[in-house]
């Protein structure tokens, strides 16, 4: 994934977090379980602060030149996974997309991993 693709993809899931926070919060809180709820709380949480992530590992790779192209991978595939199972759970109260989930959540993490070893690994052109 190239350093623009990241930015435009960060954003956009910024965008959408944002917009998803706000539709929960207004036109769901009347219609989902308060359970429920607070699963679409943590889709936006995930969603929003992978989202803020993903802008700073593109802009870390373009500072510096570090190839993180399998980090932004995983944490784009990651905030889908694990965001959109969590929403479309919450819609179509389809509780086996709980099994999906976590599928998002290794990704994300996967995703961290790799931008920290890459980070100390290139420590000399960052110090």
């Amino acid at each position: 994934m190239s350093n623009y693709i990241a930015l435009i993809s960060g954003s956009l899931l910024l965008a959408t977090g944002i917009g998803a926070g706000a539709f929960g919060a207004h036109a769901l809180e009347n219609t989902l379980t308060s359970e429920r709820l607070e699963t679409w709380k943590t889709a936006v949480d995930y969603q929003v602060w992978n989202a803020i992530g993903l802008l700073l590992i593109a802009l870390v790779s373009n500072s510096f030149g570090l190839e993180l192209n399998w980090s932004k991978w995983l944490i784009f595939s990651g905030v889908l996974i694990f965001s959109g199972s969590l929403y479309i759970l919450c819609l179509t109260d389809t509780s086996w997309l709980g099994a999906i989930t976590p599928i998002g959540g290794v990704c994300l993490i996967l995703g961290w991993i790799l931008f920290t070893i890459h980070i100390i690994k290139n420590h000399s052109l960052i110090s």
